[in-house]
């Protein structure tokens, strides 16, 4: 039977870390806070947004909700952005993404303060990361680095192939491990032999987006298989982008879906806001 990694369990502790610093970070006069904004009503968006929400009040992190209308302009967005930058009580901004189609999500996120961008998406966050200078990093990979390291999993030596080459999960995966002094490979749709590459894998993290595509067949035995994905399938039921009930007897740790990978972007969101206090004060 492989160790089920349980990101729930771990986002928990996670999260209750975080109390007690923002609780100390208050003893100093510090309130934390985080501005999230929303445009437009799309149902996933606003599950998340509620997530958020619910994980700063767990916390004691202020939130500041913006849920602004579809048809608000970039003008409108960017200029709301300006005034939260100046803000000194708000530590970060979110702008929760997909934008509607007539907003330039690149220019939003350029828009944000580095010292804010809790969400770890603006270049110079991304370009810190890479070059090993403080700064936040991307949520969901951040997330995935704690699983590994609080479920017992050494990274260090170990053939790390990540599946994707996204700026949100991909790119900054490899970079993680790597940083974690992982042998580190990236696959992605023109990789040839992707079965024989994946193969290879002490540490498999899968995000292609693509429901239950990665079968045993991609799995070497004894492999640690992280799963990124999440879809519903023709039943409803969430699925990840492993064929979990396929792959799980191969592996000697697995990340189910739901209840892995999810939990722990919301708890790293938490941890970037309660860095971005130190990081403003740089």
């Amino acid at each position: 039977m492989p160790q089920i990694i349980d990101g729930k369990a771990i986002s928990t502790e996670i999260k209750d870390e975080l109390k007690v610093k923002v609780e100390e970070l208050k003893a100093q006069g510090t309130q934390v806070c985080l501005a999230v904004i929303q445009v437009g009503n799309d149902p996933a968006s606003s599950v998340y947004v509620g997530n958020k929400k619910k994980a700063c009040a767990y916390i004691g992190i202020e939130s500041l909700a913006y849920e602004l209308p579809e048809e608000t302009t970039q003008e409108e967005l960017l200029e709301l952005i300006g005034e939260l930058n100046a803000k000194k009580e708000v530590n970060g901004i979110l702008v929760q993404l997909p934008l509607p189609k007539h907003i330039d999500e690149d220019a939003v996120i350029r828009a944000i303060d580095p010292k804010k961008d809790v969400d770890g998406f603006h270049p110079q966050s991304v370009g810190a990361l890479c070059i090993g200078q403080p700064g936040f990093v991307s949520c969901t990979p951040a997330g995935i680095i704690q699983l590994l390291k609080r479920s017992g999993i050494e990274i260090a030596g170990k053939n790390c192939v990540v599946i994707g080459r996204s700026n949100i999960v991909g790119k900054p995966m490899a970079l993680l491990l790597l940083r974690e002094n992982g042998t580190v490979t990236v696959t992605h749709s023109k990789t040839r032999d992707l079965k024989e590459v994946t193969k290879q894998a002490d540490i498999l993290v899968v995000a292609i987006g693509k429901p239950k595509m990665i079968t045993r067949e991609y799995v070497k035995e004894g492999a640690v298989v992280i799963d990124v994905g999440i879809h519903r399938n023709e039943n409803s039921k969430l699925c990840g982008d492993v064929d979990y009930d396929d792959v799980a007897p191969l592996c000697s740790a697995i990340t189910p879906v739901p209840g892995g990978v999810g939990p722990m972007t919301i708890a790293m969101l938490m941890h970037n806001c309660v860095e971005s206090v130190a990081l403003q004060n740089l």
